[in-house]
């Protein structure tokens, strides 16, 4: 069985489950679940359950799909994401941003905690993803292309959508949330980084470093799906005053900063 088979399968195996049609795609990071308080659940489908997913192996990434209506509007919900580090190739990280394209999201919502290369950046900040610096090995596109997903050389001169990023800016703003701006640089993991990588990152232009999101990223605008992504801030990355910092804390953090976070998203959400 080839690829898109195993995505259609994956699909119908989804609607077979009962009526779903999603509207808006929704992926949650590292410490990040708040955003389910808003959510009319109609279902929680375990990962294990499902044909083709990958399985969570981070204990704090809850490995769920949720289905469900939020603001009115119909949510399909990853409960956790996958990442290279957990030895998941990207064909199975992206995996089931397809499978949700496939049911028929219009848009993809992706959040995730970053440690701040950019010195105006604090813990607990929230950050739109302007553009991203790809820095993992490996490419979701990499293989046969299906042109039923999209075209072989998707152009990624505008990765995240600006009519998403207009509007998230602007409910931001009604909210009074502050929402600031960066470069989102990608890496494998799990290590953090050392103080000459930090420098490294800040030289070419980053403003903040993950170890997710990007080959979603690349997997949406393949399939011309628009997408946004928001960063928490969860550790400050200065190379001349580095604390050593624990995945403990990051998870405190980035909690702290979800009810911000899931206001902003129902409230972008609600008037798509």
């Amino acid at each position: 069985m080839n690829l898109l088979q195993q995505i259609k399968e994956t699909r119908d195996f989804l609607f077979s489950k009962g009526s779903m049609q999603p509207e808006t795609g929704i992926v949650l990071g590292t410490g990040l679940h708040q955003l389910l308080n808003y959510v009319d659940v109609k279902q929680t489908i375990p990962y294990a359950d499902i044909p083709g997913f990958p399985i969570s192996t981070v204990e704090y990434h809850k490995g769920n799909l949720i289905y469900g209506s939020m603001a009115g509007k119909n949510v399909l919900i990853m409960q956790g994401r996958f990442h290279a580090y957990e030895g998941y190739t990207m064909q199975q990280i992206v995996f089931p941003v397809r499978v949700m394209k496939l049911l028929g999201i219009q848009r993809l919502f992706l959040s995730n905690a970053a440690g701040g290369i950019n010195l105006q950046f604090k813990k607990g900040d929230l950050v739109l993803v302007d553009d991203h610096i790809n820095l993992l090995a490996g490419n979701p596109l990499s293989g046969k292309n299906y042109d039923e997903l999209g075209s072989r050389f998707p152009d990624m001169s505008e990765p995240y959508d600006l009519h998403l990023k207009y509007l998230l800016q602007q409910k931001a703003n009604e909210l009074g949330i502050e929402l600031k701006k960066g470069v989102y640089a990608a890496v494998h993991g799990p290590n953090l980084e050392t103080k000459a990588e930090y420098r490294y990152l800040k030289n070419i232009g980053a403003d903040m470093v993950g170890m997710s999101t990007v080959p979603e990223v690349i997997a949406a605008v393949h399939m011309q799906l628009p997408c946004i992504a928001v960063s928490v801030i969860t550790d400050e990355c200065d190379p001349d005053h580095l604390k050593p910092v624990n995945i403990e804390e990051i998870i405190e953090i980035a909690g702290m900063a979800d009810s911000k976070l899931s206001h902003l998203f129902v409230e972008a959400i609600k008037v798509l």
